[in-house]
């Protein structure tokens, strides 16, 4: 679900203190891809879904991540309700963009290991409102990125930016993301459909700090065109703690936590 990329660069560090007007769209896109998030993270996650009815479901996960130089791993294993319990789902992302992301959903009732192919990263996640693809990385050269404006969102500076994929069969015709300035953190993601009609916004309810390293404590996606919203919260965050590398595996897909 990023709008982040867990690698640090000398760049990213220094353009904080650039404004706008220096940067191009791409460059902006590129710092929210390089903000570092730690090379591991483990926490806690309750995502939320709820209908326009107002009905709701609530599911809640174990999530690992980690940085293997270049390219991301996280695996998200769900803890309850009964009906997906021990369901897991990972993915592989590749800072190389002419590789798209690899990912795979663990199904208990089936006992076995599916790979997500192209053709479905633009279905819906467990019922959320979050796609397949929304959950990867996208690279920034997967699209074109324009500066429309400068604008303060909630006491913050944001820098408005429209990327347009160069893949014309993409889900998405284009989305408009609010990056703050110094942090490098997207605020707010418009996200619009084939014809152009808004379809979905991502918003940043809540961040916490780990040094140097700010984590995403909780998202919400409202879908606008099926009139209802996920939330994701995030607790019990641990940085740097040392996870395996094969917790990030098929074989761990399947035997869980």
């Amino acid at each position: 679900m990023k709008i982040l990329k867990s690698k640090l660069t000398i760049f990213a560090l220094i353009s904080g203190l650039i404004f706008a007007q220096d940067l191009s769209g791409l460059e902006v896109i590129q710092n929210v891809y390089n903000r570092p998030t730690g090379n591991d993270m483990t926490g806690n996650l309750v995502m939320t879904i709820e209908n326009s009815r107002g009905n709701q479901r609530v599911r809640k996960i174990k999530q690992y991540l980690k940085d293997f130089g270049k390219d991301e791993k996280k695996i998200m294993f769900f803890l309850s309700p009964a009906d997906v319990k021990n369901t897991s789902f990972m993915t592989w992302s590749y800072d190389d963009e002419s590789k798209s992301d690899d990912q795979w959903i663990y199904l208990p009732a089936l006992k076995k290991v599916k790979r997500i192919s192209s053709d479905s990263k633009g279905d819906y996640f467990m019922g959320s409102d979050f796609t397949y693809d929304d959950l990867g990385d996208r690279h920034p050269m997967d699209d074109t990125h324009t500066i429309l404006r400068e604008e303060v969102m909630g006491g913050k500076e944001t820098i408005v930016i429209e990327s347009i994929p160069k893949d014309e069969e993409y889900m998405y015709s284009r989305t408009v993301t609010w990056v703050m300035k110094d942090t490098w953190i997207g605020l707010k993601k418009e996200f619009y459909d084939e014809d152009d009609d808004l379809l979905k916004i991502l918003t940043v309810d809540a961040q916490k700090s780990f040094g140097d390293v700010i984590i995403l404590t909780k998202v919400k996606m409202h879908n606008i065109q099926r009139n209802q919203f996920t939330i994701m919260e995030f607790s019990n965050v641990e940085i740097d703690k040392g996870i395996p590398n094969n917790k990030f595996s098929e074989r761990m897909m399947k035997r869980g936590i």
